[in-house]
């Protein structure tokens, strides 16, 4: 069985973008390559009710089990140690990573209280976007009256594309609202 968002990509996305980057091969086209959710506990470090919480939420919201990262190092003013439990974070991969990318899109996103798109510098150095959420209840898996703690959670999509400019445009191609601002009126942009 495939993603529905899968089969859009495969059908519609990657004629679109192979006539628009220029591309002789399918293969070329840009896609997805992961997506990465990652929850930092924070000042809630040492609070073992608030790190269950969260690796359940992660793994109702991936559908598969949550990795525990700790640091690499240890910082004495924020009263850190090597090897301590700072975050959970889950990488996905294949079909359920296409089946995520199609709720985080058309369900999640418009759950988000006052969203209004998403901006075109997440985009880090390199073609991948990073969006971060305030609040998991936007994910429809978390029930609002069963939340006890509320915690924000950050999405890396990771993409194959080699810049930015065709990244954004195989995201907006699968259905992300991004924001395109204007020049305000008056300056010579």
């Amino acid at each position: 069985m495939t993603a529905r968002l899968l089969e859009r990509y495969r059908q519609q996305v990657v004629p679109e973008l192979q006539r628009h980057l220029g591309l002789s091969n399918r293969l070329a086209v840009p896609t997805v390559k992961k997506i990465v959710v990652n929850v930092g506990f924070g000042r809630h470090v040492q609070d073992q009710k608030m790190q269950d919480t969260v690796v359940n939420t992660l793994a109702r919201i991936s559908g598969q089990k949550s990795l525990l990262t700790a640091a690499k190092k240890s910082i004495s003013s924020f009263k850190l140690r090597q090897g301590m439990v700072i975050g959970a974070k889950v990488t996905l991969r294949g079909v359920r990573m296409w089946e995520f990318l199609d709720k985080f899109i058309n369900v999640t996103l418009p759950r988000v209280r006052d969203f209004r798109g998403i901006d075109p510098q997440a985009f880090g150095r390199s073609s991948t976007l990073t969006v971060g959420l305030r609040e998991h209840t936007a994910f429809p898996e978390i029930g609002s009256d069963e939340v006890e703690h509320l915690h924000g959670l950050e999405i890396s999509i990771v993409t194959t594309a080699r810049d930015r400019s065709s990244a954004e445009r195989l995201l907006a191609a699968l259905g992300f609202p991004f924001v395109h601002r204007q020049a305000p009126v008056g300056t010579d942009r």
